[in-house]
């Protein structure tokens, strides 16, 4: 099970792979830093998914469901090289 904390170390580490400060990607994502600082830090204890969301576009990724125990197959990793996607 996905929990909010691993959800706010995702953001955190897209973040840091973007190579954005966290003003940068509040700017990018029109949001504001303490936001960004928030969800990074579980600082309200709760995450707002449209922040969530426009942080994950403005740092260049998509948020997308995932059944649990799937794993990639061949063809998800051909294609993710061909997109310059990170695993």
């Amino acid at each position: 099970m996905t929990t909010l904390a691993d959800v706010a170390d995702l953001l955190r580490n897209v973040r840091r792979k973007a190579g954005l400060s966290q003003e940068a990607l509040a700017q990018r994502a029109g949001v504001s830093r303490t936001t960004v600082a928030h969800m990074e830090t579980l600082a309200k204890s709760d995450m707002s998914v449209f922040a969530l969301l426009r942080l994950l576009e403005a740092a260049g990724y998509d948020l997308k469901p995932v059944k649990q125990g799937y794993v990639r197959t061949l063809e998800d990793i051909l294609a993710e090289q061909r997109r310059g996607d990170e695993p």
